[in-house]
C-alpha cells in the first residue's frame, strides 16, 4: 500500500517539474518570436492568453504542492524543491515582460 502512495507522489511532483518547465519553453518560444516578428500584432493578444492560462494551471498545482507541503511532512524537503522550480518561473515572465514593453 505505502508504495503505491509513493509513486503517486512522484508522478505529481513530476507533473509540476514538466509543467513548469513547459510553461518557461512555451514562454521563451513566444518571446522569441516575438523579436523575430514584431510587426505581428496578435502574438500580443496570443502572449496575453498564454500568459494568463500558465499563470492559472501554475496557480493550481502551486496551490496543490502546498497543500501536500503540509499533509505529508516527511516529504517536504522535495515538495519545497518543486514549488521553488515553479515559482522561478514567475521572475523571468515578469523580465520577459518588462522588455517587451521598454525594449532596452
Amino acid at each position: 500500500m505505502e508504495t503505491q502512495l509513493i509513486t503517486k507522489t512522484e508522478t505529481s511532483d513530476r507533473f509540476s517539474t514538466y509543467l513548469a518547465v513547459g510553461s518557461f519553453g512555451i514562454g521563451t518560444l513566444l518571446f522569441l518570436i516575438h523579436f523575430i516578428l514584431p510587426e505581428f500584432g496578435i502574438l500580443y493578444l496570443i502572449g496575453y492568453f498564454y500568459l494568463l492560462f500558465a499563470f492559472l494551471i501554475n496557480l493550481f498545482v502551486f496551490l496543490y504542492l502546498f497543500f501536500q507541503f503540509f499533509i505529508k511532512p516527511k516529504e517536504r524537503e522535495v515538495l519545497t524543491v518543486k514549488m521553488l522550480i515553479m515559482l522561478a518561473n514567475i521572475p523571468i515572465a515578469l523580465l520577459y515582460l518588462y522588455i517587451i514593453f521598454y525594449k532596452f
